[in-house]
């Protein structure tokens, strides 16, 4: 799904970032969604403090959601965004040369 939502929903650097951003507060938002997220990732709430804006937590971020159809499809509502636009945005930021 996330090859032919890159294709069809292109976005640049900014966008994807945007959107990683808005679906990080998103997670962060509900405190079961945050601590699911943590224990998913590994990464403390300090760690998540300390690393909030860096690619590797918003790859995370946008994973998560990825993961999980009904929060990437309340996520996307909310923010109206196509839901196709967090694959997306998820290929841009975690593509090799994205670092």
């Amino acid at each position: 799904m996330l090859k032919s939502a890159q294709s069809k929903h292109s976005v640049d650097r900014e966008t994807a970032e945007t959107i990683a951003a808005q679906g990080l507060a998103f997670v962060a938002a509900d405190p079961s969604r945050l601590q699911r997220f943590l224990t998913l990732t590994g990464i403390t709430p300090a760690e998540l403090k300390a690393r909030i804006g860096t690619r590797e937590v918003l790859v995370a971020a946008l994973t998560f959601l990825a993961q999980d159809e009904s929060a990437l499809l309340t996520f996307a509502a909310s923010q109206h965004v196509a839901p196709e636009s967090i694959g997306a945005a998820l290929a841009r930021l975690d593509a090799p040369d994205a670092a």
